[in-house]
């Protein structure tokens, strides 16, 4: 049974008593049906607009997900530096590797990302030596082309 069948299956009973309307114990009663009745109402309004949110997120998760298909059906937006143009070196699902790198001058190890490395050059944070990297593709595709 739901709350409102509950409340009206309950004012029945009220009613059925056949309670004198003007004692204490009658006033009191009815009193508290018409806060459960407040209350059923305040539970339907709330339930209402919680049907509505739940189709406007909805809407809103449908919308995203258009826009997130339009904006990855383009090609690889990411920065690569690669020479060549086949599809094998650059993989945007992928995160950053990262590479040790000593330093020729001074010894120190330096971790740096893929990102740094397909820049170029950085400098050595310890002695300041340039550190240059050179990058080689290895993918079948450019082997082939060689």
């Amino acid at each position: 049974m739901e709350t409102t069948e509950s409340l009206g299956y309950l004012k029945g009973l009220l009613d059925g008593l056949d309670l004198d309307a003007n004692k204490k114990e009658t006033k009191v009663f009815k009193a508290i049906v018409d806060v459960l009745s407040n209350l059923a109402e305040d539970v339907d309004d709330m339930t209402e607009g919680l049907e509505l949110l739940a189709e406007q997120i909805d809407a809103v998760d449908e919308d995203l997900a258009e826009v997130e298909d339009y904006l990855m059906e383009d090609d690889c937006d990411c920065d690569c530096d690669w020479d060549c143009d086949c599809d094998d070196c650059c993989d945007c699902d992928e995160e950053y590797e990262e590479f040790e790198v000593e330093c020729p001058l001074c010894g120190a190890e330096i971790t740096v990302d893929e990102e740094t490395v397909l820049g170029g050059a950085i400098p050595c944070p310890n002695c300041g030596e340039m550190l240059e990297f050179e990058v080689e593709c290895d993918c079948d595709d450019c082997e082939d082309e060689e």
